[in-house]
């Protein structure tokens, strides 16, 4: 690494050593390889050539990157179509890809980016400063006079600004300390793409055709609903040194076949019609694995499965009935009953693989009488049919199983039972991706209960979604600014400039939210299934349970 800056001017400080995606801790880049899985052990070396199919049961509505890339159904498609300026491996390790290196001044405003020479995107474009510089912007801000919205995760609020220095170098401007930044990069929602499509309108970037990117596979064909074809990029040569293999994919193609049943997509991959089977009922991996199957569950960085409650409408604007609902269901029945062994039980609203994550797991721990309990102070009395009621009202609990979840709609039919005991009637209505969108994820101030399953890559995230300062926040708890507590917390962790004092205060938020019981989780996530056959080899997967295949290779009989 090269540092254009005098040694002991003070501004900058070297990051030499990789952030740990979530920030709390340094770890060394260097001999961070990713452990390659899928299918059977084999020997000798990888084999070049042959066909991957890949069956999955969405390809989403929509293809304008910025709508679709954190999506987990086109996701697995633009990892392998882009590339990234900070690559994230399953421990949260970060380390460099298209930006060499970085630097960092010490109240971490200002950042920067030292790029890889010699990449282009498929269309013959220069990756260079410039095409960083507009990626972040579009990233930051969106583009609204085409009605194409910023990625949600990425650190607006502070952003001032992204500045070519000359052509590999970026240098980028916050107004507050912003430790999420470097993090951020790493995001499966940061894709660079060809400034040529992003110039594009957003019907004109809606179509995959016109797509063009850096990674190592380019779009071959595709048909809406239907399928995918990705082709190898011939001349690639710059993916993460951490991935274990940098050159040019060892596949051919890889095919995105859409088959919305289950129970196909479970037959192609017993029958060998398919190579990969994504998103199986978690109750028929044991079988597949007896069939000499490989089944991967990779568990990313991010909040747990759980329920964002609605404290501006009743009945959760009640602490009481707020908690009531916490310690009513029974975690490890749904452990039990949907799951296997290797799903865990959540300790807090975030994943136990964040490195900021404290084990909470006493302040919603099941307890039906406390419940019951808490129910009773509440003024809530059980009617004649078991429903309690208050005022006339009935306790009523409306849950929209989430969409991208294979499992959400058994787990809500389990925590509707359970919540039953204890005086609750829940209704269940369950809504396919578009409808969920518009009903659940784009009103959620009318919505009492949001399931959540999110990703990311650094726990500055937290602040940002759980209050609502700013008209289109996405205010979890539907509070905007009037708990100060959480105000305070939330501002604590966004301008805070020192890892380790950061992590204290994330302590002390997760304490608190639980306690007020605004979140209630109920196990820990692995929401991408693959199901792989034997003949794959050497897949990788990030930190974002996405799947490489840039690094798998086919030993077909």
């Amino acid at each position: 690494m090269t540092n254009d800056t005098p040694p002991n001017s003070g501004r900058f400080r070297r990051l030499v050593t990789a952030v740990a995606a979530l920030g709390t801790v340094l770890a060394l880049a260097a001999g961070c390889a990713a452990t390659p899985s899928g299918g059977a052990e084999s020997s000798g070396e990888p084999k070049a050539g042959g066909d991957l199919v890949f069956q999955i049961d969405s390809l989403g509505d929509s293809w304008i990157p910025n709508a679709s890339s954190i999506s987990s159904f086109q996701g697995n498609v633009w990892g392998e179509v882009t590339d990234k300026l900070v690559y994230v491996d399953a421990e949260g390790n970060l380390s460099p890809w298209l930006a060499e290196s970085w630097d960092q001044s010490d109240d971490a405003t200002s950042f920067t980016l030292h790029l890889k020479e010699g990449v282009t995107f498929s269309d013959g474009t220069a990756f260079d400063a410039d095409a960083v510089v507009q990626n972040i912007d579009y990233w930051a801000n969106g583009a609204p006079d085409k009605g194409i919205a910023r990625i949600g995760l990425f650190p607006s609020a502070n952003f001032v600004g992204a500045e070519a220095v000359d052509e590999s170098t970026v240098e980028v401007t916050f107004s507050e300390p912003t430790l999420a930044f470097i993090p951020t990069l790493a995001y499966h929602g940061s894709i660079l793409v060809s400034p040529k499509t992003l110039d594009l309108s957003s019907e004109e970037q809606a179509d995959l055709s016109n797509f063009s990117g850096t990674g190592p596979f380019v779009v071959d064909s595709w048909a809406d609903g239907d399928h995918v074809t990705i082709t190898k990029r011939e001349d690639y040569n710059w993916g993460p040194e951490a991935r274990g293999h940098t050159g040019a994919p060892y596949l051919d193609s890889i095919t995105y076949k859409v088959v919305p049943e289950a129970s196909l997509r479970t037959g192609s991959i017993q029958s060998g019609q398919a190579d990969v089977a994504y998103n199986i009922a978690p109750q028929e991996l044991s079988a597949l694995k007896d069939a000499g199957l490989t089944v991967e569950v990779p568990r990313y960085l991010g909040f747990v499965n759980g329920f964002a409650l609605n404290t501006s409408i009743a009945p959760f604007n009640d602490i009481n009935v707020r908690q009531a609902l916490q310690h009513g269901i029974n975690r490890d029945e749904i452990l039990d009953t949907v799951y296997t062994e290797d799903w865990a039980a959540a300790q807090s609203f975030i994943q136990s693989n964040v490195p900021e994550s404290t084990d909470h797991s006493d302040e919603f721990a099941y307890d039906p009488e406390t419940s019951e309990q808490l129910l009773d102070e509440a003024g809530w009395e059980v009617g004649s049919d078991g429903v309690r009621e208050k005022d006339g009202e009935r306790l009523e609990l409306t849950l929209f199983p989430n969409p991208y979840l294979a499992t959400s709609q058994a787990i809500d039919e389990l925590i509707a039972q359970q919540l039953s005991a204890v005086g609750f009637d829940v209704t269940i209505e369950a809504l396919d991706v578009a409808t969920f969108g518009e009903r659940v994820s784009n009103n959620r101030p009318n919505v009492q209960a949001t399931e959540i399953t999110r990703s990311f890559v650094d726990a500055a995230t937290v602040a940002g979604v759980i209050v609502g300062s700013e008209e289109g926040d996405e205010d979890w708890f539907q509070l905007g600014t009037s708990d100060e507590t959480l105000n305070d917390y939330a501002e604590q962790i966004l301008k805070s400039s020192n890892l380790d004092d950061r992590a204290s205060v994330l302590d002390e938020l997760q304490q608190y939210v639980l306690e007020q019981a605004y979140f209630v989780p109920v196990t820990q996530i692995s929401q991408r299934i693959y199901v792989l056959s034997s003949e794959v080899h050497d897949v990788t997967f990030n930190g974002l349970a996405y799947a490489s295949f840039a690094t798998a290779w086919l030993d077909r009989a």
